[in-house]
């Protein structure tokens, strides 16, 4: 919506109708949330699945779902929720019927293919499109795991295109901010190498190790020795499947470039421990371990409990 254009009237919601496409966690979680605070009309939800979206209907984050077409066409924002290999194909589907007041921005956790997407998809219309990322998320799926705070505190970072306006970034934004996100403006570059680095990186580690560990001949005595250490670290192992292929193809130079330096630190553990190294070992270990410890301090510390319990696991887009 570009509000200088099309101000909302006194007391009117932020976003008079928001199509989602996608209502599971991210996209579910951001309707209410918006709904919460009333500043939300109507919410129509777009999917493929239809018990999905009559659940979504019944938990009361849409309002109705109908066809990506009759939705769009109603649309002042649409909220992107698919996996990002489907941006271009969603955006080419949805740009004839999408009125020319409308902004859609999309919650992909990577952004330079996203926005070569955009552009290939909706031409000299990529000024409605304002990339966005909610670092937020579970491995939890579906609209039963959305939530009204799961936003609270968590970063949301938007990729702002020199083609969008400085009305329809900031709609964008305040949506977010409704939602209790704090939102960060970066390039599609600076969030893909970020993000390679805290997000795809640990997911592709967790997926790799789990799969050592169900591919040994012992794989139920360990499972069942397994505590919390395991848990933790393996926890982001059940996240979607067919969502982290397409992040981990659609960022594999960055990812590569990453995995690269995590293997070259493993090297290092390695030839500690085959040489007996204590010292060396004692070192690494102490490094590592003051800096994870200060930063969890600080992250304990500015983080509200609510998103605590909502642990990153990127968006389930």
């Amino acid at each position: 919506m570009t509000l200088s254009s099309s101000p909302a009237a006194p007391g009117a919601p932020l976003v008079p109708v928001l199509v989602v496409v996608g209502v599971g966690l991210i996209g579910g979680s951001f309707a209410a949330a918006l709904r919460q605070v009333g500043q939300v009309g109507k919410v129509i939800g777009v999917g493929r699945q239809v018990a999905s979206l009559e659940r979504a209907r019944d938990l009361g984050l849409i309002d109705e779902f109908l066809p990506l077409d009759q939705a769009v066409a109603q649309a002042d924002l649409v909220l992107l929720s698919v996996p990002v290999g489907a941006t271009e194909a969603t955006l080419a589907a949805l740009l004839p019927h999408l009125p020319e007041h409308a902004v859609v921005t999309d919650v992909g956790s990577t952004k330079r293919d996203v926005v070569a997407a955009a552009r290939a998809a909706m031409g000299d219309r990529i000024n409605q499109f304002v990339p966005g990322h909610p670092i937020a998320g579970s491995e939890q799926s579906g609209p039963d795991a959305a939530q009204t705070g799961l936003y609270q505190g968590r970063d949301v970072i938007l990729t702002p295109l020199l083609q969008n306006t400085r009305a329809d970034v900031e709609f964008v934004q305040l949506a977010w901010e409704l939602c209790g996100a704090e939102v960060r403006l970066m390039t599609p570059e600076l969030h893909d190498r970020a993000l390679a680095s805290v997000s795809h990186v640990p997911h592709l580690l967790a997926f790799a190790y789990m799969g050592q560990v169900i591919g040994a001949p012992d794989t139920a005595l360990r499972l069942d020795l397994a505590g919390s250490g395991f848990r933790d670290f393996t926890r982001i192992a059940g996240g979607s499947p067919d969502m982290w292929r397409d992040i981990f193809l659609a960022n594999h130079d960055v990812l590569l470039d990453e995995v690269a330096q995590v293997r070259g630190m493993l090297d290092m553990f390695e030839r500690a421990i085959r040489h007996g190294d204590t010292e060396q070992l004692t070192v690494l270990l102490q490094a590592i371990s003051s800096v994870r410890r200060n930063w969890g301090e600080a992250q304990a510390a500015d983080t509200p409990a609510a998103s605590r319990a909502s642990p990153d696991a990127a968006a389930e887009v």
